[in-house]
């Protein structure tokens, strides 16, 4: 799929720019940035159409498990896939997250092939 749009939700400036900067080199991505589950709901609201959500589950305002949850219950949004890319990498934490919808999980510090590699498996060529 070129030229997809990814929806980065994460509230660190520095890791938003690194995961951006890993998916602008995948297939001609373009990548929307929101700060929180909040903000990245908004955009999910708005006329872009968001092929892949990348979130990380420790945010202000709105969690990303509430995010997954959220979008999984909206019946227009529910079959966009969801990466969770978090610290916590309890096993309890990686089966909340699959099980409140979420395609993968990723514990940080993330490798790019790793992540190129998870979402070529999710999005069809």
């Amino acid at each position: 799929m070129d030229n997809a749009k990814f929806l980065v939700v994460e509230d660190s400036p520095t890791m938003r720019q690194l995961i951006a900067f890993s998916l602008k080199r995948f297939r001609n991505a373009q990548v929307i940035e929101a700060v929180d589950g909040v903000d990245a709901l908004k955009i999910l609201a708005g006329p872009e159409k968001i092929d892949l959500i990348l979130t990380d589950i420790n945010m202000p305002v709105m969690d990303g498990l509430k995010l997954v949850s959220l979008v999984r219950q909206n019946s227009e949004l529910r079959d966009i896939p969801i990466i969770i890319i978090t610290t916590e990498g309890a096993e309890e934490d990686r089966e909340r997250g699959l099980a409140l919808g979420a395609n993968a999980y990723i514990c940080k510090p993330i490798q790019s092939s790793h992540l190129i590699k998870t979402i070529s498996d999710l999005l069809p060529a």
